[in-house]
């Protein structure tokens, strides 16, 4: 396909393929009808937040960038992570984000606009609900070429209340209300990507069980075929990002482009 100009990806913390039907939401299915899906994405062993993430920006396992917990280590042989890679081809990059340790997936001074709200101060919808509107407006007024919308919440009350409790659910509900008022502001030069960074069970993730290691990815835009996406891996949302772009992927990455 042609190259996009921008794209955006939006991470449902923890969000588990089963609870798309689950969470009663209605705009799942519009969404979905609309996009290239998958529910059986594989993400990456341990599956746990910052290594999952690490894998999903610098498209390699956590043996080779190293982050097996959620405390991050620089590097031993650096790995350019997506906003790393599309900082040396001149593309603005921005993150909103609710879980500091996120932080470290960008070398300082590769974003043009990064806002950060603390889910364990605030509570975990009411940090969504404070960085959404910075990330409309940006989304609107500046035009990043890439940006990462994070949303914590589903893990933070998976943990609290478990995996696919009624409270669970309802974040899950959340976060696909919150995608709709994205998509209802959103320029119409944007590719999006909603996926996840692992699944839970019970209060915890971090198994080798497809209930933690089974995510969705969706991705909808001018150009994007409706329909199955096939054989997908987290290591797969770096390249086909960067291809949207029209940038080449980094020759360390190992996943593929999907697009």
């Amino acid at each position: 396909m042609e190259p996009t100009r921008k794209a955006l990806l939006i991470l449902c913390d923890g969000m588990r393929s089963d609870s798309l039907d689950a969470c009663g939401s209605p705009y799942v299915q519009e969404f979905c009808r609309e996009s290239a899906v998958t529910l059986s994405a594989r993400t990456v062993m341990p599956s746990v937040t910052l290594p999952c993430h690490m894998s999903l920006f610098h498209s390699v396992d956590p043996e080779r960038h190293g982050i097996l917990t959620n405390t991050y280590v620089p590097q031993a042989r650096p790995i350019d992570g997506l906003v790393d890679h599309l900082y040396r081809y001149e593309k603005r990059c921005a993150m909103f984000y609710t879980w500091e340790p996120l932080r470290d997936l960008t070398r300082p001074g590769h974003l043009c606009r990064s806002i950060f709200a603390d889910e364990k101060t605030l509570g975990p919808i009411p940090a969504t609900e404070e960085i959404l509107p910075s990330a409309l407006s940006t989304l609107r007024s500046e035009g990043p070429d890439f940006v990462f919308l994070y949303l914590g919440a589903p893990d933070e009350v998976g943990h609290d209340r478990g995996w696919m409790s009624r409270d669970y659910l309802q974040t899950v509900a959340h976060a696909w209300d919150c995608i709709r008022r994205v998509m209802e502001a959103l320029p119409s030069c944007y590719t999006v990507l909603v996926t996840a960074d692992h699944g839970g069970h019970g209060r915890n993730h971090g198994e080798d069980c497809p209930e933690d290691m089974t995510i969705p990815l969706m991705i909808r835009g001018e150009g994007i075929v409706p329909g199955p996406l096939g054989d997908v891996s987290i290591k797969d949302v770096a390249p086909t990002v960067a291809a949207l772009l029209g940038v080449p992927p980094c020759r360390d990455w190992e996943g593929r482009c999907l697009v």
